[in-house]
């Protein structure tokens, strides 16, 4: 069973310090500080964004995959391994 595609997110800019998404009406900026996979990409491989149930975000051509638990909690998930 294949998994129900939403509408696309939106990338609303891209500047030096990171990314604004738009997502269900909601706005999120990932910084490259804790996005750090995004800063050397080119833009069409950043806008080209699947979303799948509602909450899960992929890259395909970056292979990077966020849930918008991690853009709304991200103390909850650090890049570093304790």
């Amino acid at each position: 069973m294949s998994p129900t595609v939403f509408r696309i997110p939106e990338v609303l800019n891209i500047s030096g310090h990171g990314i604004w998404l738009l997502v269900i009406d909601k706005e999120y900026f990932l910084p490259f500080k804790n996005f750090p996979w995004f800063k050397e990409a080119k833009i069409s491989d950043i806008q080209d964004i699947e979303f799948f149930n509602g909450y899960h975000l992929h890259w395909p051509k970056l292979d990077i995959d966020l849930d918008l638990d991690a853009l709304e909690n991200l103390e909850k998930y650090p890049l570093i391994y304790r």
